[in-house]
């Protein structure tokens, strides 16, 4: 379950007749959020994602940390122990190419190739998600953690989606995306919440690649 957390949250998508076109406001902003965060190299980001079904009474949390480099399509992601944020559970990198998703407790990594389809969203495009695929409104400005926000609705205009809303949390002054929560329609709930935001932080090339060698006795599964 854990393993597709992150991948349920960034695989974000019935359409709905209240987004019949894309509002003008809307796109106003996140033309302005897209612009800030495509002026920068690399962004390093805290977040906190929680995973909620109200229904089964389940509800998982876990932080983790992303590095990216939006331009190339590089990134890295990875996902903390919720007993001890200390220890590493997961990560998933990618180098613009290929993607190796290593699970630490099962010593085993996968590789694959990245997914370049329409459909395909992965952590370096998540201040970008809006861009292709698409339709959105503005719903007005609300306090979130203190902060004045502006709330923009996304729906996928692929009706085969299993998501049929993201709500995007803006921080008004800084044009920064807060938080994104997922609405499944199955009546879960995937709640992203960036804590840190960190542009132009200096790392080397090696960050965006798995070295097998740095984890000896872990298993490479090719899925190419």
């Amino acid at each position: 379950m854990k393993k597709l957390l992150l991948f349920s949250l960034l695989t974000i998508t019935t359409i709905n007749l209240a987004f019949a076109q894309k509002d003008a406001a809307a796109k106003k902003i996140l033309n302005q959020v897209s612009a800030k965060y495509k002026s920068y190299d690399v962004v390093k980001t805290d977040f906190t994602f929680t995973y909620e079904n109200p229904q089964a009474n389940t509800k998982d949390t876990q932080t983790g940390t992303l590095i990216s480099r939006s331009k190339a399509n590089k990134f890295k992601v990875t996902i903390y122990n919720p007993e001890d944020k200390t220890v590493v559970d997961q990560e998933i990198i990618s180098d613009g190419k290929s993607q190796w998703t290593y699970i630490k407790k099962d010593k085993e990594v996968e590789l694959s190739d990245v997914d370049h389809s329409p459909e395909s969203i992965n952590p370096a495009q998540l201040f970008t998600i809006y861009e292709h695929g698409y339709k959105y409104i503005y719903n007005g400005d609300e306090r979130v953690d203190g902060k004045l926000c502006q709330i923009i609705d996304l729906t996928p205009e692929d009706t085969k989606t299993t998501f049929f809303k993201v709500r995007l949390s803006i921080d008004k002054a800084k044009k920064q995306i807060e938080s994104a929560l997922i609405f499944d329609k199955n009546g879960s709930r995937y709640n992203y919440i960036i804590r840190t935001f960190t542009p132009n932080v200096k790392v080397s090339e090696s960050l965006f690649t798995f070295d097998k060698k740095d984890h000896p006795g872990v298993e490479l599964v090719d899925l190419r």
